[in-house]
Parts: structure tokens; sequence; C-alpha cells
């Protein structure tokens, strides 16, 4: 009955002949967004390869300096928040809306250990001296040409750790539009649209990890 009530509430806005029509533009719609930044992430990275390819050594060897227990440390923490996702997605679909409550809530919490970790990182690196531009000095056997993976590095990490701090501000809206009964097993688009961003955020930290942390260490 409760869950009936609910779904008499829900209407599409008014360009919309139906909720699912209005789901599957909200769907659209981020796919789209997804592909420009997968567009703009590629190039960051095949700008990494080129660094990687004309200044193997040097790279391989400043590479070595990254913190490779925050990064992997992260990397599980994201593997984790993508299926707590799923969960909360799947409750919402199921209509359980506390249990995609509690979902959301340990994907928020994972989310907030990932930049916890990271900034941890940035200290750490900080007080080695890598920071470029800021404090930065090379080390015995480094060459020159290392200070451009911690260029990579910094403007990946600090670009992926923007957009993880955007999706948790989406998840706490999606959060609060569960608890105001404005999502339901009769529409729960809003839902799977922050699980597809939020699933791109995990997949760049799939493809930065071997990028900073494991080239030098192969």
């Amino acid at each position: 009955m409760a869950s009936s009530m609910v779904s008499a509430t829900l209407r599409p806005e008014i360009q919309y002949a139906t909720l699912a029509q209005q789901g599957e533009v909200a769907q659209l719609g981020m796919w789209v967004f997804l592909a420009t930044e997968t567009l703009f992430f590629g190039a960051l990275i095949f700008t990494y390869y080129i660094y990687r390819l004309s200044y193997p050594e040097a790279i391989a060897h400043a590479s070595k300096d990254a913190v490779l227990w925050c990064g992997s440390v992260n990397l599980v923490l994201l593997l984790t928040s993508s299926l707590t996702m799923v969960l909360a997605i799947n409750a919402a679909a199921q209509g359980r809306a506390h249990a995609a409550a509690r979902w959301l809530l340990t994907t928020i919490g994972l989310g907030l250990c990932f930049l916890a970790v990271k900034g941890y990182e940035y200290v750490a690196d900080y007080s080695d001296h890598v920071v470029p531009a800021f404090n930065f000095s090379l080390k015995p056997g480094d060459a020159p040409a290392g200070e451009l993976f911690w260029v990579y590095y910094f403007v990946a990490t600090g670009l992926h750790a923007v957009h993880v701090t955007t999706g948790l501000g989406l998840l706490t809206y999606i959060l609060w539009r569960l608890r105001q009964g404005r999502i339901s097993a009769a529409y729960y688009a809003p839902i799977e649209v922050v699980g597809l961003y939020w699933s791109f955020v995990d997949t760049v930290w799939v493809f930065l990890y071997p990028t900073i942390y494991l080239a030098g260490r192969s």
C-alpha cells in the first residue's frame, strides 16, 4: 500500500510522457557526459605514455617514490564502493528504501576514506619534496625528466579527487531524495544515473593506478 501511494505521487516532468521515458533520457544524458569525460582522461593518460616512451628510465625511477600502499588501499576502497553502489541500486529497484539508504551511506563512507588516504598521501608527497613548482628537489639518481611524472601524478590524481568529491555530493543528494520518498521501485533512475557516474570514477582509478604506482616496480 505504501509503495503504491508513493508511486501515485511520482509524475514525470511535463516534457516526458512516462517516468520510464524520463529515466531513459537521464541515462542517455549521463552516458554522453561520460563519453566526454573518457576523452578527457584518455588524453591525459595518453600524454603520460608519451612521457613514458620519451623518458622511460627517468619516469620509471621517479614513479618508485609514489606511495604504493596508499594507491593500493584506495583501489580496494573504490572497488568495494562500486559493489555497495550496485547493492544500493538493487535495493531501490526492489522498493527497499532503508536498505538502499544504508548502502548509499556505506558508499559515501568509502569515498570519504578514499579522500582521507589521498590527503595523507599528498602530505607525504610534500614532505618527500616531490611537488613540482612548490616543493620539488631531485634525489640522487633522479633525472630532471622525472619531474614530468610528478606533474602527471598531481594533475591526474587531483582531477580524479575533484570527481570523487562531486560524486559524494551527488550521492548525498540522492540519499536525501530517497529519504524524501522521491525514489522508489516505480522510479529509481536518479540513483542509476549517479551509479553510472560513480562507476566511471572507480574505473578511472583502475587505469590511473598502474600508470602511477606500478610503472617503476615491474
